[in-house]
């Protein structure tokens, strides 16, 4: 039985039949469940129930360690669904509302890989069936829209000069681009495939994106198209402070996902459901199945380290009380600026290497989304709508869903969700002249709403007034419209040289482990994919000083394709002779003072 057949009210409930007792263990989702190692007697507490955390417990619990979940807010961190409460009407849940739209490009391959594990009615690949894929990807720009196919591409060599075709091809259908631009977008796309890991690790780590682009000799057009539009859409980061290994690494990646390398699939993925019924809850359900314990509303003040290990951490419960959580290892799984605080001068003595987080940058991308009377006549997948001062993405849901919108959510009469991601929350709009963070909650969807418009070709006609219901802005957003605004949930930014700053999952606390987006991993992007690698590296910490000798967790690096190898070693003699790579046309100097800084 596919989700999309299954009636509303259980659409969550089809997986607990398999979530319990010995359902659970003859599942053959898990790759082992309850009951079938023994308990090693060892605790573990994760603190934060993030797609991080939730890893980390998912692979601990499957090993006999007793977990126990701590988290402040809700589970499923940012990843989250967040119900509109009070639009709910007879018998229907509330409209769905979210931290920002669920994405699931084909490389991602760890987290599906542990989607894989969570099971869901009958469905053979559990939750991982439960993705779907769009049929094509679109830009709107001034009044026109162009679309990228995002199915199999036809790319049939891996080469430098294919890969900047590629790109090339996705935003040359724009007259306005003109072919100087083009060619040198072309040049600096092979020259980052053809790049070798000395040169994108000491080079391009180090060099922003409008750097490498030449942005400061590109038209208007190209800098919203070539420069702009990668770092916000991709990486919801401006293009002078996202370093280019990060742009370029995410590029790479979806190429090789459009060729099908790798095991890549789908290059454009997004769930068939809000992401808590899809994911989330039967992830929990699974979770608890496997004995897992969760503490929701509790916030973790402090951690104990008296003797180089940690010892307890001080909390609140949801009463405000204050408690001791004890714990022979200890996960932590919060985002960065969580973490900060939480890391005493004890831990900083003993891991100097985590004071670095300090120098991580956070920024704003939350979500708003607009309820709409019937379907928005847009496209069947993401919208990028370029030179749009907010930075704007979006995607119809309900086309996605298996179920009728109208009969399960809201009053009935709600048929869509455009739900939209704001990446740059300090520009000034086109509407009131303000950034989104100066606006009211009403100003930001006047402005969201003016600003797809105008990227829209006929945007009045394809998102009037007559066809939105109401909407709903980031609950994570507070004290809007005034001096006191903030951001509950910020995202993680890849600023230039920001790896170095980044520490691995395994800390010198030996009972100390880190399994959040902010950790170093093979996608190097603050992401599900990056968190969920974070949270089997911080598994697997525990099972080596454990001396467990139960399997460690799987983790999948981002493919590297055989003919690329020989182009990088090529390429690391001339990084180590000074010169430049062989397919950069205009090749900056080694910017000074870069190298691999000590760890």
């Amino acid at each position: 039985m596919s989700a999309s057949n299954l009636p509303r009210r259980t659409f969550v409930g089809a997986s607990l039949t398999t979530a319990t007792g010995a359902g659970l263990a003859m599942s053959g989702v898990g790759r082992a469940a309850a009951g079938l190692i023994p308990s090693t007697g060892r605790r573990v507490a994760v603190i934060g129930a993030g797609p991080g955390g939730l890893t980390a417990a998912h692979e601990l619990a499957e090993r006999g360690f007793s977990v126990t979940v701590y988290e402040r807010k809700a589970l499923g961190g940012k990843a989250r669904s967040i119900p509109v409460s009070g639009t709910a009407a007879g018998g229907r849940a509330d409209l769905p509302g979210e931290h920002g739209f669920r994405f699931f490009p084909g490389f991602y391959q760890n987290v599906t890989e542990t989607m894989s594990r969570i099971p869901f009615g009958d469905q053979p690949n559990g939750v991982r069936d439960n993705l779907v894929a769009a049929e094509v990807t679109s830009m709107a720009w001034k009044g026109r829209e162009f679309s990228i196919p995002v199915g199999p591409s036809g790319v049939t060599e891996m080469t430098p000069e294919a890969f900047g075709r590629f790109f090339t091809a996705a935003v040359g259908t724009s007259v306005e681009v003109p072919p100087q631009d083009l060619a040198l977008f072309t040049s600096k796309a092979a020259t980052f495939f053809a790049s070798g890991p000395k040169r994108r690790m000491q080079q391009w780590e180090n060099t922003s994106w409008s750097d490498f682009m030449r942005m400061d000799t590109l038209s208007p057009a190209g800098r919203a198209l070539l420069v702009d539009f990668p770092t916000s859409a991709l990486v919801a980061a401006k293009a002078d402070v996202a370093n280019t290994r990060t742009i370029g690494l995410m590029m790479e990646a979806l190429f090789l996902s459009a060729a099908r390398q790798g095991g890549y699939t789908d290059p454009d993925q997004l769930l068939n459901a809000p992401t808590n019924e899809s994911w989330i809850d039967p992830w929990v359900l699974h979770l608890r199945g496997l004995g897992v314990q969760f503490n929701v509303g509790w916030t973790v003040t402090g951690l104990s380290c008296p003797q180089g290990r940690i010892k307890a951490a001080s909390a609140l419960d949801p009463t405000g009380a204050p408690r001791t959580i004890e714990a022979d290892w200890f996960v932590l799984a919060v985002p960065v600026e969580r973490a900060i605080p939480l890391l005493n001068a004890k831990i900083l003595a003993i891991d100097p290497r985590l004071q670095r987080l300090r120098n991580l940058t956070t920024d704003w991308m939350n979500g708003v989304m607009i309820y709409t009377k019937e379907a928005t006549p847009i496209v069947k997948g993401h919208v990028a709508y370029i030179g749009e001062p907010w930075a704007l993405t979006s995607i119809n849901q309900a086309s996605f869903w298996g179920r009728d919108f109208a009969s399960t959510y809201g009053d009935g009469s709600v048929r869509d969700c455009l739900s939209v991601d704001v990446s740059n929350w300090d520009a000034p709009g086109i509407l009131y002249g303000k950034p989104a963070k100066e606006c009211t909650r009403q100003e930001i969807v006047d402005e969201v709403i003016a600003q797809i418009r105008h990227a829209l070709p006929d945007g009045d006609a394809r998102l009037p007034d007559s066809n939105i219901h109401s909407w709903f802005v980031d609950p994570a957003i507070t004290g809007e419209g005034t001096p006191s605004v903030a951001n509950d949930e910020p995202l993680l930014v890849n600023t230039v040289s920001s790896w170095w700053d980044r520490p691995a999952a395994t800390t010198k606390v030996p009972n100390l482990f880190l399994a959040a987006d902010y950790v170093r991993s093979s996608v190097n992007l603050a992401t599900m994919e990056g968190a969920n690698e974070a949270g089997k590296a911080a598994a697997n910490g525990v099972l080596d000083a454990s001396g467990s000798l139960a399997s460690r967790a799987v983790i999948r690096k981002l493919h590297e394709p055989l003919p690329s190898k020989v182009l990088w070693a090529e390429d690391d003699l001339a990084f180590d002779l000074g010169l430049p790579n062989a397919f950069d046309v205009v090749a900056p100097d080694r910017p000074a003072g870069t190298g691999l800084l000590p760890l």
